[in-house]
C-alpha cells in the first residue's frame, strides 16, 4: 500500500484542468451573483410564492421554456430564499424537489416526497421502498408536514413526464380535504407548453395556477454566464477566445444555458483525457458535436416513438436530398416508409404533424407556413435546427428502435438525390 501521507502515485493530487467543477454540474445551483439575466423570472416566481414567507397561502405557478432557460435554476433559488426568508420570520417551511423524469409515476413521486421530507426531519416511522401504495405515502407526507412545518414549497421538475397529473390535485386541495393544515404552494416546471392541455379539468381546476414562460438566453448573457463559470477552471486552462466560442455556439443553436455549460466542461474533458491543455477552440468545437447529440436525446426522451421516427424521417430526407426545408407531406411519405421497415403502425398524416408540431416548441425544428401559388395554395416547411447527423445519431440510441433503415432501404418512399450507399455512414450510431 502506498504511504498515506504521499498520496496515491496513482491519482493526480491536483486536477490538471478543473479546480471548482461542481460549478459545470448540471443542477447546481449557483450563487445570486452567478446568476445572469433573470432578474425579471426571478421576481414573478417570487410574486407567486412569496406569500408562505408570511405565512399565508402561496399561488401554484408553472413555468414553461424551453430546455437551459434557467426554469429549474431560477425555481430552486427562489424557493430556497423563501425557505430561509420564512424561517426568518418564524415559519417552518421546506423545499422538495422532485425529478419528474425519473420519479415518472405518481407513487414514485410521492415516495420521493416522503422519503425527502423525512430525510429534513426527525421523523421516526419507517417508510417503505416497495410493497405499499400511493395513499400510503401520501399519508406519511401529510403526518410528517403536520408535525414539522407551517409550509413547504414542491418543485415537480420536468412534470411532463409524470404518468398522470392526479399529484396536481392532492397537493393543491390537501388543506380542503383537511389531509394538512400546512400552506403548499407547487411549481411545476415543464419544456412543453402543450402540457396544459392535457390536464384534466378537475386538476385544473383544482390547481388554480399562474403560468410564466421562461425566454432564451441571448450571446451577451450567455457569454456573461460563461465568464461566471471561468473560476471552474484552473488557471490558464482556458484559451483566448474559448468562452466566447461557446456562448456563440449555444446563442446561435439554442439559446441553452446548460447545454453552453456542457459544452466547456466537455472540453475540459476532452483536453484532459487527450493530455492536451490547454483547452482550445478545437477542443470547443469537438465537445460542441457531443453535447448537441446529447442535446437532442434529451430533448426527445419524452417523445413517442413516432416524433422520434419523423425526426428521422426529416433528417434522412435533407441528408440524402438536395434541400433543407421538407413539406410535411413530404415528410409522411418517408415516415411511412420508415414504419413498414420497422413493422410500427404509422399515424396519421395529421397525426403526424402534431408531432412535428410539438418538436418545433422544442427547439428541435423550426416549422414556417409558405404560400405555394394559386396551384397550390399554403402548406408547412420544416428544417432542422441542428445537424441532420445529430438527429440520426441521437435516434439510434433509442434501444427501442431498432433496426432502423438506411436511405438505399428507403428509396420507394420519397428518395432522394444521392447516390444509393452515399448516405451510410450518416445513419450509423
Amino acid at each position: 500500500m502506498p504511504n498515506q501521507t504521499e498520496g496515491d502515485p496513482l491519482f493526480q493530487d491536483q486536477d490538471p484542468v478543473f479546480a471548482r467543477k461542481e460549478l459545470l454540474h448540471v443542477g447546481h445551483v449557483p450563487e445570486e451573483e452567478r446568476i445572469v439575466g433573470r432578474d425579471d423570472e426571478i421576481q414573478a416566481v417570487a410574486n407567486e410564492v412569496g406569500a408562505i414567507t408570511r405565512g399565508d397561502p402561496p399561488n401554484n405557478v408553472m413555468i414553461y421554456g424551453k430546455t437551459g432557460t434557467g426554469k429549474s435554476l431560477i425555481s430552486r433559488h427562489v424557493a430556497t430564499r423563501a425557505r430561509n426568508a420564512g424561517q426568518s420570520n418564524e415559519v417552518a417551511c421546506d423545499v422538495l424537489y422532485i425529478d419528474c423524469s425519473e420519479a415518472n409515476t405518481e407513487t414514485r413521486a410521492t415516495r420521493q416526497l416522503a422519503l425527502t421530507l423525512k430525510e429534513h426531519t426527525d421523523y421516526e416511522r419507517e417508510i417503505p421502498l416497495r410493497g405499499v401504495g400511493t395513499m400510503e405515502y401520501y399519508q406519511h407526507v401529510w403526518n410528517i408536514l403536520e408535525e414539522h412545518f407551517d409550509a413547504a414549497i414542491v418543485i415537480l421538475d420536468e412534470i411532463d413526464k409524470l404518468d398522470n397529473s392526479n399529484i396536481l390535485m392532492q397537493l393543491s386541495r390537501a388543506r380542503e380535504a383537511q389531509k394538512t393544515d400546512v400552506y403548499l404552494g407547487v411549481i411545476g416546471i415543464s419544456n412543453k407548453v402543450q402540457y396544459k392541455e392535457n390536464l384534466d379539468e378537475r386538476i385544473e381546476s383544482s390547481f388554480g395556477h399562474r403560468e410564466l414562460f421562461f425566454h432564451p438566453y441571448d450571446a451577451a448573457q450567455l457569454r456573461e454566464i460563461m465568464e461566471n463559470r471561468r473560476d471552474a477552471f484552473q488557471p490558464e486552462v482556458l484559451s483566448d477566445g474559448t468562452i466566447e466560442l461557446c456562448a456563440a455556439l449555444a446563442a446561435k443553436k439554442h439559446g441553452d444555458a446548460r447545454k453552453a455549460i456542457e459544452i466547456l466542461k466537455e472540453a475540459g474533458e476532452l483536453a484532459r483525457r487527450q493530455s492536451d491543455i490547454p483547452v482550445t477552440e478545437e477542443h470547443i468545437n469537438d465537445a460542441q458535436e457531443v453535447a448537441e447529440v446529447n442535446r437532442i436525446e434529451e430533448l426527445t426522451s419524452g417523445a413517442t416513438a413516432h416524433a422520434k421516427l419523423a425526426l428521422y424521417a426529416l433528417a434522412s430526407r435533407i441528408i440524402t436530398g438536395d434541400r433543407s426545408t421538407y413539406k410535411t407531406r413530404e415528410i409522411y411519405e418517408r415516415y411511412v416508409g420508415i414504419c413498414d421497415v420497422v413493422a410500427v403502425d404509422p399515424v396519421t398524416e395529421n397525426g403526424l404533424y402534431r408531432q412535428l408540431k410539438e418538436q418545433a416548441f422544442l427547439g428541435v425544428i423550426e416549422s414556417e407556413k409558405t404560400g405555394g401559388g394559386r396551384s397550390q395554395g399554403s402548406y408547412l416547411l420544416h428544417r432542422l435546427v441542428t445537424d441532420p447527423k445529430h438527429i440520426i445519431k441521437a435516434v439510434r440510441r433509442d434501444a427501442s428502435l431498432e433496426e432502423l433503415p438506411t436511405h438505399s432501404q428507403l428509396e420507394k418512399y420519397g428518395g432522394g438525390t444521392q447516390p444509393r450507399d452515399a448516405d451510410l455512414s450518416s445513419f450509423s450510431n
